[in-house]
């Protein structure tokens, strides 16, 4: 049974919302605590969101780039906004698709069924899943681990992002520009210390799977993956 989580801060239509996805075969849950999205988010592990813009304290744009750090689930975007830019805004921030309010229940319903089989079933990409590799460090990307004989550890999104960049360029240098603007898209608001901070987490991962020192700055360049055990 498939999840679908709700962030709908109107009561009432995230009840329609809720009852119709049961109705319809659905696992729903609606979002209770809108200064805390994203740990309703990890609680739920929800195959397919349903988003609203206008939201307390941060709109949906925030909440859809937060999810996009971790999770790759389909987002469909529902708000009253008609304008054109909405939608634009809304695809841009990691949305997958948009339905304007007032919206038929079986709209919304078609709309979830097409993300759904598009991510997980009949349309679902059947490549061979990613793997980079490295004198037996094994990433893989999509499932957001790490691997190293026989131990295995979980990674955030931001980790196995730069992870892959540092095994894409090994034994090269990856720039700290590079990194940056890979990592974040706006890149004039990152503080200088916001990668350094990454590249600690990043490091007690391979410490984790038992490698230490795998990480070796660059003074002045970037950073390097020392594959040397």
């Amino acid at each position: 049974m498939k999840k679908i989580f709700i962030i709908e801060d109107d009561p009432k239509i995230a009840e329609h919302l809720k009852s119709h996805l049961v109705k319809y075969g659905y696992e729903a849950a609606a979002a209770e605590q809108f200064d805390h999205v994203m740990e309703e988010f990890h609680k739920h592990k929800p195959d397919l969101v349903l988003l609203d813009i206008n939201l307390p304290s941060f709109d949906g744009y925030y909440w859809c780039r937060q999810i996009r750090k971790e999770s790759i689930c389909p987002v469909i975007f529902i708000s009253a906004r008609v304008g054109e830019m909405d939608q634009v805004m809304a695809l841009e921030n990691g949305g997958d698709d948009f339905i304007t309010k007032p919206f038929h229940p079986e709209i919304v319903m078609a709309k979830i069924r097409s993300q759904l089989r598009r991510a997980y079933g009949e349309y679902a990409t059947q490549a061979q899943e990613r793997v980079l590799e490295a004198e037996g460090l094994k990433l893989f990307p999509e499932r957001m681990e790490l691997a190293f004989r026989d131990k295995t550890v979980q990674l955030s999104k931001k980790e196995a992002d730069i992870i892959e960049s540092l095994l894409e360029r090994h034994p090269r240098v990856a720039g700290r520009e590079d990194l940056l603007e890979k990592l974040w898209d706006e890149l004039v608001y990152v503080d200088e210390n916001t990668l350094n901070v990454n590249m600690a987490r990043v490091r007690k991962k391979f410490e984790a799977i038992g490698l230490s020192g795998a990480v070796e700055t660059v003074r002045g360049a970037g950073y390097r993956l020392i594959v040397t055990w």
